[in-house]
């Protein structure tokens, strides 16, 4: 069996995507959308486990045709929250967040399945991918002052065939597997 290093946290929001981390790996099952990530998240880092890194894993819908496989993005943005309408009456939002090591591609995050074209074509102006949990870990994880990873494999197009998502996350989940072994 592989070691871990204990203070590398591994999020998912499902057991399906995190189906192939090998064991021996913390792992945290959030649930979906930003609200049960950000809260399952925020329990297990007050309960007062050391913790130094948060890896996030999981799916991602693709927003434009060439993104295939496993991305680490740089940047993670909230889709859908209206920030500047927020900002312009007196309460600023914060609705982006930086990630170190990324590989230069944006997330999308919101508590929407995309799985509408013309959704999806709005989102492609602003970022490569799509997911529901990824601003969430990201916002914490600055709230704790811990650093963030995304780790998304694209399982579908963030289009019509999106709603076949249940029968497409295995092979995501493998992928992601792989990069557990591999890179912790």
């Amino acid at each position: 069996m592989t070691s871990f290093d204990p203070g590398v946290l591994l999020v998912s929001a499902t057991r399906s995507e995190a189906r192939y981390v090998p064991d021996g790996a913390r792992l945290l099952i959030t649930g979906i959308g930003k609200v049960a990530a950000a809260l399952a998240l925020t329990r297990e880092l007050a309960s007062g486990a050391p913790t130094q890194r948060i890896v996030n894993i999981g799916t991602a819908g693709a927003l434009h045709d060439h993104h295939a496989g496993l991305f680490v993005p740089s940047t993670v943005i909230e889709h859908d929250i209206s920030s500047d309408a927020l900002t312009a009456m007196g309460y600023p939002v914060i609705d982006s967040w930086d990630l170190t090591g990324g590989d230069g591609t944006v997330l999308a995050t919101g508590d929407t399945f995309v799985a509408d074209p013309a959704h999806r074509a709005e989102l492609a102006t602003r970022a490569d991918l799509v997911d529901m949990e990824g601003c969430a870990i990201a916002h914490v994880a600055a709230a704790f002052e811990i650093p963030a990873t995304l780790v998304k494999v694209v399982s579908d197009s963030a289009d019509e065939k999106a709603l076949d998502w249940p029968q497409l996350v295995d092979q995501a989940a493998r992928e992601l597997g792989e990069w557990v072994r591999g890179e912790l």
